[in-house]
């Protein structure tokens, strides 16, 4: 029999071997054969009555812990067998943590540590309690977005007439009278002020990684994160194709947007928060995101093409996202990027392990006349769209601010640009007079009551 994940064929016994205890031990448990070879075959060992009283001693001294050690014959061949248990508390090896991942033992250190160290203790990294926030460090203005997000769902619990904190408390955000990690994630003001990286850097290159044309750092809580990271790709970052029909021009989606979307949420929600920033590399023919953290013990990159439970790194965060809608919490954020390529006629996105993360790539084929896209543009939360207008440039920074806050939120009122921007209802009438001579956007006020924009750059 070779060997398996939870077997380990040694010819003889070395006190390294102590290693690989600790491994099964942190993992699911194991089997560790002394006296046979990598094939598994018996090759008898010469001082087995030793090694049968000081390998449960060496054990139990470095470790602290018992496991079942038995001697066996083979035709006259004797071999050991080490069992180890699985422990429910972490179990260390002079100070040293060690993992069995697969067929490989491992070290861990740093995050990998951390949350393993959690994990034993019964808790994920976002189930943390800050100790240093309170309700005065939560954005009240995100909660009200997420809020409104949440109505088409209809998952979020009554929230009408509640407190801030009483919303967090509904939203399992809290602990008691204290905001758990997962609140400052969800709706911090300023995330970044008590963890480093909360950011999606997105850069544009050319014809490979080497050549980077220019990047934007999006920074802020992940309601915020999940439409400014939108609003960027479209505004500097995607070139769409462009169709014609009738007599009028109409620009495509280059990407399908449920795509875009769920390769968006699955690594803001899945990503190591104590890590490297969330990574996007937009290029002629391929669009990639990057974030941190392995997948979850026991699920392949084969699992992700086919149907597969939600383990989510970050369930405190996963399940106030269900709240709101954002995802579903049945594993089928990988088969939804997947299944809108194939709608749109593109390849079959490719997801790998690499650098300590998951990279999603999605890839365009070569336009032929027909429209690449195919999703709806209401499904990423009010995508720019539509008939093409005049063109942005020689705008002032005002009329920039207001066209940006426009494309983020094509229902907001010129009072609510008003509250944002600081500035008084008349002013941001000039900015929005400006925009609409310019043919840039345009107010649907007979029918929907929001934004047309008539131009996309």
């Amino acid at each position: 029999m070779p060997e398996q994940q939870n077997i380990e064929y040694k010819q003889s016994w070395h006190d390294d071997y102590l290693k690989w205890v600790c491994g099964f031990a942190n993992a699911i448990g194991g089997i560790i054969y002394i006296g046979r070879n990598d094939a598994g075959n018996v090759v008898h060992l010469t001082d087995y009555a030793r090694l049968l009283e000081d390998i449960p001693n060496k054990i139990r001294n470095a470790m602290g812990i018992i496991c079942d050690v038995q001697l066996h014959d083979e035709e006259g061949k004797k071999y050991i067998s080490i069992k180890v248990n699985p422990y429910s508390v972490a179990v260390s090896l002079r100070g040293r943590y060690y993992y069995r991942s697969g067929s490989t033992k491992m070290e861990l250190t740093g995050v990998e540590l951390n949350e393993f160290l959690l994990k034993k203790a019964g808790k994920t990294w976002d189930d943390v309690v800050e100790e240093g926030a309170t309700v005065n460090d939560i954005n009240e203005e995100s909660i009200a977005k997420f809020i409104a997000d949440s109505n088409e769902k209809g998952r979020m619990p009554e929230t009408k007439g509640l407190s801030t904190f009483q919303i967090l408390e509904k939203l399992k955000l809290t602990d008691g009278k204290k905001l758990k990690r997962a609140s400052i994630i969800m709706f911090g003001k300023e995330p970044m002020r008590f963890y480093p990286n909360i950011q999606v850097k997105i850069g544009r290159f050319g014809k490979d990684a080497s050549d980077l044309k220019f990047h934007e750092v999006v920074e802020g809580n992940l309601v915020q994160m999940l439409h400014e990271v939108q609003v960027q790709l479209n505004y500097k970052f995607l070139t769409r194709p462009v169709a014609f029909e009738g007599f009028q021009r109409i620009e495509k989606d280059q990407y399908p947007i449920q795509a875009l979307r769920e390769m968006l949420l699955n690594a803001l929600v899945h990503r190591t928060y104590m890590g490297a920033t969330v990574q996007m590399r937009v290029f002629d023919d391929k669009l990639s995101i990057w974030n941190e953290g392995g997948l979850p013990f026991g699920l392949s990159l084969e699992d992700l093409k086919s149907d597969h439970n939600s383990r989510p790194r970050n369930p405190i965060i996963a399940n106030a996202c269900f709240f709101a809608g954002y995802i579903d919490t049945w594993g089928r954020g990988t088969l939804k990027i997947i299944n809108s390529c194939k709608e749109a006629g593109l390849p079959e996105p490719e997801i790998k392990e690499m650098n300590g993360g998951v990279e999603v790539t999605i890839y365009l084929q070569p336009i032929d006349g027909g429209a690449i896209g195919g999703a709806n543009e209401e499904e990423i939360g009010g995508q720019v769209g539509g008939q093409v207008g005049g063109q942005v440039d020689n705008l002032t920074e005002r009329q920039e601010e207001v066209f940006n806050i426009i494309l983020s939120n094509k229902k907001i009122s010129r009072k609510q640009l008003s509250e944002k921007l600081g500035i008084n209802e008349s002013a941001v009438q000039k900015h929005i007079d400006a925009l609409k001579k310019k043919n840039i956007i345009e107010r649907d006020s007979a029918t929907t009551g929001q934004w047309i924009i008539k131009v996309q750059r």
